[in-house]
């Protein structure tokens, strides 16, 4: 989970994401690090804000295959 998390950190440091394509980001970052929480509900959780990425036109090109990457992490928790 922490590699998941890193992952996600290093793509909203990126300059050319728009703040909406973060703040979503966040938000699974957040359900990752949820304590207390079953790992596969914060899996859940993150998975459902990254899923509604995935056909978001805001996002750039080269970041699309990074985040299906950890999408298909995420899923096999």
């Amino acid at each position: 989970m922490e590699e998941l998390i890193e992952e996600l950190y290093a793509i909203i440091e990126d300059d050319t994401i728009p703040k909406n394509v973060k703040q979503k980001i966040e938000s699974a970052i957040a359900a990752l690090q949820e304590e207390n929480v079953e790992e596969s509900l914060r899996a859940n959780k993150a998975l459902q804000e990254l899923d509604e990425l995935s056909n978001d036109p805001n996002i750039p090109s080269y970041i699309r295959p990074q985040l299906w990457n950890i999408v298909s992490q995420l899923e096999s928790h």
